[in-house]
């Protein structure tokens, strides 16, 4: 081997010598131990809520009267309309569009209704009769409009000193006039309540406070949930008025008789309610007489007393109060919880304590 080949020989084996060496150093990181690894971190990411208020509950609007759902609600006053039950009044005009509808004895044992209309506006009403000294206690809560042929000067005077504007045909107001082909007169007068909506002031065009309380559908009336079935409701006025309310599950509504006659308005349809409520009430004399002599008597419209609700064709005993004049009457329970009635127009019977009765049967 020559002296050049020798010292290449000698190279190689130092290099490969050196590179076993870093090898090893490296193998064992530096000649220290070896940390084994810690366990995995995880970090929650940061999510911000999204700030939105929540949506705001629709609440439908419902015809104060009758608790119905207002579709297209009109923004006008509650109208009450004094209207004629005798033989020579039937059939009337109108009724059957009314929200409430009060019935009252006056002399002689006739009823006569305080009709009220708000949530529909009939093209006429009549026939159109007088005030007693109990529509100001049954209108005035209402504090909205009353028309009426007229009355003796001290019935006039307390509905004009009522929360009412009144419209009066005695006293020229607009609206009324003699129709042909219904009887003679009184028995002839009507009106246009779109002419009284009309001319309401200021003080008079809101829509009136509610008179009853309302559960939200039928189901939930009171009467449907804590009374007992009943087919007919046979009312005693007087000698000369009896008012008998069949039930008719198809309508679902309650029918009106004049004893057992159908009553209808003109138009041929039948008079019903969805709730019929009678109250228990003292007739007294109010000191004055009709042109024909007859007392004329007064409903003591205030205080309580007993009465009854009639919803769905079952029937429940209610206590009623009425604090003051301008207040409506109050229905409950007779352990003191509210008496709700079902969405639909009702029917208030006046009974005379004394002389009156109900039978729901």
């Amino acid at each position: 081997m020559t002296p050049h080949a020798t010292r290449r020989r000698r190279s190689l084996l130092v290099t490969l010598a050196g590179g076993t060496v870093l090898a090893l150093a490296a193998c064992s990181g530096g000649g220290g131990p070896t940390t084994p690894p810690g366990p995995p971190v995880t970090q929650a990411a940061q999510v911000q809520p999204a700030k939105v208020s929540p949506p705001t509950p629709v609440v439908q609007p419902r015809w104060p009267l009758t608790g119905v759902v207002a579709t297209d609600p009109a923004d006008r006053p509650a109208l009450a309309v004094k209207i004629e039950n005798s033989l020579d009044a039937r059939p009337q005009t109108g009724l059957d569009q009314a929200d409430l509808v009060w019935e009252e004895v006056v002399e002689g044992g006739i009823t006569r209704y305080a009709a009220v209309f708000q949530s529909k506006v009939p093209a006429e009403v009549g026939p159109v009769r007088s005030v007693r000294p109990m529509d100001p206690l049954i209108a005035g809560p209402l504090q909205g409009l009353i028309a009426f042929s007229g009355g003796q000067p001290r019935f006039v005077a307390m509905v004009r000193s009522s929360p009412l504007q009144t419209f009066i045909n005695d006293a020229g107001s607009p609206g009324f006039y003699r129709k042909s082909g219904v009887g003679p007169a009184p028995h002839n007068l009507y009106g246009k309540p779109s002419v009284w909506f009309a001319h309401a002031d200021g003080k008079h065009s809101d829509p009136p406070p509610q008179q009853f309380a309302f559960a939200r559908t039928a189901d939930q009336a009171t009467a449907v949930t804590d009374g007992t079935a009943a087919r007919k409701i046979a009312v005693v006025m007087s000698g000369y008025s009896h008012p008998t309310w069949t039930w008719d599950a198809r309508s679902s509504t309650w029918l009106r008789s004049e004893f057992t006659t159908p009553a209808v308005v003109r138009s041929g349809k039948r008079l019903a309610a969805t709730n019929v409520v009678t109250l228990n009430v003292r007739l007294v004399d109010s000191g004055a007489v009709d042109p024909a002599g007859n007392p004329v008597p007064a409903t003591v419209l205030s205080g309580s007393g007993r009465g009854t609700l009639s919803t769905g064709g079952r029937t429940i005993g209610v206590k009623w109060s009425k604090a003051s004049d301008d207040e409506p009457v109050v229905l409950t329970t007779d352990d003191g919880q509210p008496a709700t009635l079902a969405p639909g127009n009702t029917w208030v019977e006046l009974v005379p304590s004394a002389s009156g009765s109900v039978k729901a049967r």
